[in-house]
């Protein structure tokens, strides 16, 4: 087995770390280390991860998905590293199953479906409204780890036996495109297309058209894909809600939008391709 590096920025969500953390310890397959960027947390959370054994760096300030992320990719260890929220269930043997699936279809950067992709528009309109109908009237209730582990139960039932049937249902097959909540790239990915641009929020976005980009320009790394047989639950949206603070970006006035890096020609050729 592998050692894999798996890096995670947190500000806050106490309760989304815990099951977050419980899960990767459960289901993850090989042996990870787990690096957390804690952007001032003030309620427990850096604790809470040094006390489970993580590398913590910590921030003073609340910093941008990108420089946290490139802050954990300057000392990571492993071959794999995946970048993930903090808000995230993963299922049965996830990260094994990625690695495999990059591996077999040659890709060195591939997202974990989810909620956000499906795979096709109907299937994103059928899980996003179910997905809203339950959580939506029990936000109500708080943000405790109680109620979030009922919005799950209530979504998918037996989380394994659901996680399996999308396995059987579509094995290895991949389809274009990125969910910016779970990205694994090789480190071959990191050398071909470069860190995360900093100057971009949308970072996820920027990274597929890098990639697509140096795909048919270049030719040597393939776009970014989504592996349909790996089910990602994410919580969606819930950031701002459950901060017991949420502070603005230490760094906002570095961060400019996709149009301003990104022509318009290159954003309609390279950009991430809808659903049909």
């Amino acid at each position: 087995m592998d050692t894999i590096s798996i890096i995670t920025a947190v500000h806050n969500g106490l309760a989304f770390n815990k099951i977050y953390y419980d899960y990767l310890k459960k289901f993850t397959l090989n042996n990870f280390e787990l690096i957390i960027i804690d952007n001032n947390s003030t309620d427990g959370t850096k604790e809470f991860f040094k006390s489970v054994g993580a590398v913590v760096i910590e921030n003073k300030e609340n910093f941008s998905y990108p420089y946290t992320q490139n802050q954990g990719i300057k000392i990571a260890k492993g071959n794999y590293l995946f970048f993930l929220n903090n808000d995230l269930v993963v299922s049965p043997n996830w990260d094994d199953r990625l690695i495999e699936i990059a591996q077999l279809h040659k890709t060195d950067i591939i997202s974990g479906k989810g909620v956000e992709n499906m795979g096709t528009k109907k299937l994103d309109r059928k899980y996003d409204h179910s997905w809203k109908r339950v959580k939506n009237p029990l936000m109500l209730f708080g943000f405790g780890k109680r109620n979030l582990l009922l919005m799950h139960k209530l979504m998918y039932g037996n989380w394994q036996k659901f996680c399996k049937k999308q396995n059987d249902i579509y094995g290895n097959n991949i389809i274009e495109g990125i969910l910016g909540n779970n990205v694994m790239m090789t480190r071959k990915a990191i050398e071909k297309v470069g860190l995360w641009d900093e100057r971009l929020q949308q970072a996820d976005h920027d990274l597929f058209i890098r990639a697509k980009k140096r795909a048919v320009e270049v030719g040597d790394i393939k776009p970014c894909q989504v592996a349909l047989g790996v089910y990602i639950h994410h919580y969606v949206r819930m950031t701002s809600k459950y901060a017991v603070k949420y502070s603005p970006f230490a760094d906002k006035d570095n961060l400019i939008t996709l149009d301003k890096k990104w022509t318009k020609k290159e954003l309609e050729l390279y950009s991430i391709p809808f659903n049909k």
